[in-house]
């Protein structure tokens, strides 16, 4: 019943959002002055803000989730982030937005193409500019190379629209969700983690290293193995551990060139890898009972 209730009210808020948000959208896409456009740009976000908002406050109305956060002090919403994070669940995004929701600037998430397609959301989350990534098998590649790096050039296509005004580029390194399947299949070599994928972080650096900040390096943890939206909704999820570590952009990381350049590639994967390697380190003492 709970499950339901906080559902029907997550969709109702969804739905009192998206109809001004809509209609923003079109007079957006209509208006060709840059000027204007950043003004209704500007517009969505406070409305997409404003659900982040009514939504974390239907949370803790009818949750009694224990909520550990740290590192999230000095953070600026005048800045340019890239904030990066592991990927267990579906709940890692609200966990995000209720974190960082108008504390940094709004989070851009670089989603799979086929989401575009989910009902409503799709087509708000266009509105929004966020980036929808169209990812090609091995195989597909070898078949048709001349798709090979589509997904670079819709993240620069991305990383020009995000220089217009202060904006937090969120990558889920891994690309897709952890599950021990998933690990396994992959081979990764780490214990919490899938393999982080440089290149798309790589690109961001690359596009948009000049005006980033700082890097923001999230860990989520969660008691339960990998929880559901339905798992959220009942209120199954008892605790959630976000830590967040700001980091320098080092200089070589956006002077390179990550597609021709084999000896960069070598070393931005490296640094990456070991990043990931401190990151399942550290989701390892955060997954201890007792430990937060």
């Amino acid at each position: 019943l709970r499950g339901a209730v906080v559902f029907l009210a997550i969709v109702v808020n969804t739905a009192g959002c998206c109809l001004p948000l809509f209609a923003l959208a079109l007079v957006k896409l209509a208006v060709p002055l840059p000027r204007p456009r950043r003004a209704l740009g500007a517009a969505l976000t406070v409305i997409a803000e404003t659900w982040i908002a009514v939504n974390n406050k239907i949370l803790a109305l009818t949750q009694s989730i224990a909520w550990e956060v740290r590192g999230i002090d000095g953070l600026d919403r005048r800045a340019w982030y890239l904030v990066i994070a592991n990927h267990r669940s579906w709940v890692d995004i609200f966990a995000l937005q209720a974190v960082f929701n108008r504390r940094v600037p709004f989070l851009k998430f670089f989603l799979k193409d086929q989401l575009k397609w989910v009902p409503v959301m799709g087509l708000a989350w266009w509105a929004l500019d966020m980036p929808f990534m169209k990812r090609y098998s091995r195989a597909e590649l070898e078949r048709r190379p001349e798709l090979r790096g589509k997904d670079l050039e819709t993240t620069r296509r991305a990383c020009e629209r995000f220089k217009q005004v202060p904006t937090s580029v969120m990558n889920f390194v891994e690309g897709t969700r952890f599950s021990e399947g998933k690990r396994e299949r992959l081979q990764s070599p780490y214990r919490h983690l899938l393999p982080p994928r440089a290149g798309g972080v790589a690109f961001v650096l690359s596009a948009m290293g000049g005006m980033l900040h700082s890097m923001v390096d999230v860990t989520i943890a969660y008691r339960e193995t990998s929880p559901t939206m339905w798992d959220l909704c009942c209120g199954r999820l008892q605790t959630v551990q976000v830590a967040v570590e700001r980091r320098p952009i080092e200089a070589w990381t956006t002077q390179g060139d990550y597609q021709e350049d084999e000896a960069f590639r070598r070393r931005f994967q490296q640094w990456l890898a070991e990043l990931w390697s401190r990151k399942d380190a550290q989701l390892a003492t955060m997954l201890q009972p007792g430990q937060s």
